[in-house]
């Protein structure tokens, strides 16, 4: 049993806190920003690769997400602007360094993985903008 990660829009952390209790995790189809991201990437790497990769904070630097609901059955949490915003105004040439940078982690798979982490972090910049654009903030909901 592994957990499920779903990237979603909100316009406020009130809104966001309520999105698991008006719908059950697998009828979680889409929002005002379309499918969302599912993924089985926790926010908090997330937040590490765009800081570390893109904006060259080391990694003790990264900030804790902000908690917007802990329940015993899923929780909620938000990506601060400071994760968001160098996600979304990165250019190509610094998706491509994060991914790489990413790609050298012990665990990874080099080169082959440093494409998959490109194409998910050009995932989560169109998602970004399209948040940004709606004015909406970008959160997590996880559940076992």
């Amino acid at each position: 049993m592994g957990v499920t990660y779903k990237y979603f829009g909100a316009p406020d952390g009130a809104t966001a806190a309520r999105v698991p209790i008006s719908m059950r995790p697998e009828e979680l189809g889409g929002d005002e920003l379309g499918q969302g991201l599912y993924t089985k990437v926790k926010p908090e790497t997330m937040a590490a690769m765009v800081l570390t990769g893109i904006e060259g904070i080391p990694p003790a630097k990264v900030p804790p997400l902000e908690l917007v609901v802990l329940h015993p059955d899923y929780a909620v949490v938000k990506l601060p602007i400071s994760v968001v915003e160098p996600l979304r105004k990165a250019d190509e040439e610094s998706l491509g360094a994060a991914a790489f940078i990413w790609s050298t982690v012990p665990d990874r798979r080099g080169p082959r993985d440093a494409f998959v982490i490109y194409q998910m972090l050009h995932e989560w910049q169109d998602f970004a903008q399209r948040c940004h654009e709606s004015g909406h903030q970008l959160y997590c909901l996880v559940w076992p």
